[in-house]
C-alpha cells in the first residue's frame, strides 16, 4: 500500500515553511533548502518523495512567499542577491529546532539544491545535530558572489555528519577548481563518510525539471535521486 502523506504551508515563528509528513512517523526528518525557485511545485514534490519514503520534510522558504510558480526569474535572481548568509543560517537553525522540538524528530538531516546546496554545506559546518548533509550542485562560484560572506569549503571541512554531494561535470557556474576544494574539504575530514558523485556532461541544476530536456541532465537525476533517498533513509531511519 502506498504511503499516505500530507503537505501544507505552515508558520514556524515568523517564518513560512512547507511541511510534508508520512502517515507513520518513524522519527526521521529532513530540512529542505530550495534552489532559486523557492518552494515551487518541484520542491513540494521533493518533499512529497521524502515523506513517501517515511521521512518528515520541512522546507525553508528563502523568499518568504514568492516562488517560480508565480514570480519571474529576474525577480528571484534579485532576491537571491539580497540573501544574507548569517540571517539565512539563523532561520534554518530555527527550522531545524522546530523539527526536533515541535515535530518530534529523533534524527534530522539537511538537503539543498544550488543556492540551497551551498547553504546545506554551511549549515552542516555550523550545526552538529545533523544526521546527514546532502548538497545537489551547490552554487559556490569563483570569485564568490558579493553576498557570499562565508566560505563553503571551510565549513564543509567542519561537518561531522555523513555527506553526499552531487556535482555536474559541465557546471557553468561552479568551476572544477571550486568542486575540487569542496571535495578535498569533505574527504579530508577525520570523521563522517563522504559520498561524492560526479556526472560527466551534466549541467548546473540538473535536478530541475526545466533542465531535464537535456538527456544527460535527465539521466543524472534518474541515477542520483534514488541514491539520495536511500542515503536519507539510512541516516535518519535507523
Amino acid at each position: 500500500m502506498a504511503e499516505e502523506i500530507s503537505g501544507e504551508f505552515v508558520a514556524v515563528g515568523r517564518s513560512r515553511a512547507y511541511l510534508a509528513r508520512p502517515e507513520v512517523d518513524a522519527g526521521g526528518a529532513m530540512l529542505l533548502l530550495p534552489m532559486l525557485t523557492g518552494i515551487g511545485e518541484q520542491v513540494r514534490e521533493f518533499a512529497a518523495d521524502l515523506a513517501a519514503a517515511g521521512v518528515t520534510a520541512l522546507s525553508w522558504d528563502p523568499w518568504d512567499g514568492p516562488s517560480a510558480d508565480d514570480t519571474g526569474r529576474d525577480e528571484l535572481v534579485r532576491l537571491m542577491g539580497e540573501l544574507d548568509d548569517e540571517a539565512a543560517l539563523a532561520e534554518q537553525q530555527r527550522l531545524l529546532s522546530h523539527l526536533f522540538n515541535e515535530l518530534g524528530a529523533q534524527r534530522a538531516g539537511v538537503i539543498g539544491w544550488c543556492l540551497g546546496g551551498r547553504f546545506a554545506l554551511l549549515l552542516g559546518g555550523r550545526d552538529k545535530r545533523l544526521a546527514n548533509v546532502i548538497a545537489y550542485h551547490p552554487t559556490v562560484p569563483i570569485p564568490p558572489a558579493p553576498n557570499h560572506a562565508l566560505d563553503a569549503a571551510e565549513h564543509a571541512a567542519r561537518i561531522e555528519a555523513p555527506v553526499m554531494m552531487h556535482y555536474p561535470g559541465a557546471d557553468d557556474l561552479v568551476p572544477r577548481e571550486s568542486f575540487d576544494a569542496l571535495n578535498a574539504a569533505l574527504t579530508g575530514r577525520e570523521r563522517g563518510a563522504s559520498i561524492v558523485h560526479t556526472y560527466p556532461g551534466a549541467e548546473h541544476g540538473f535536478s530541475a525539471r526545466a533542465r531535464q530536456e537535456n538527456p544527460v541532465n535527465a539521466e543524472a537525476y534518474l541515477h542520483s535521486w534514488p541514491q539520495t533517498l536511500s542515503f536519507v533513509r539510512t541516516t535518519t531511519l535507523r
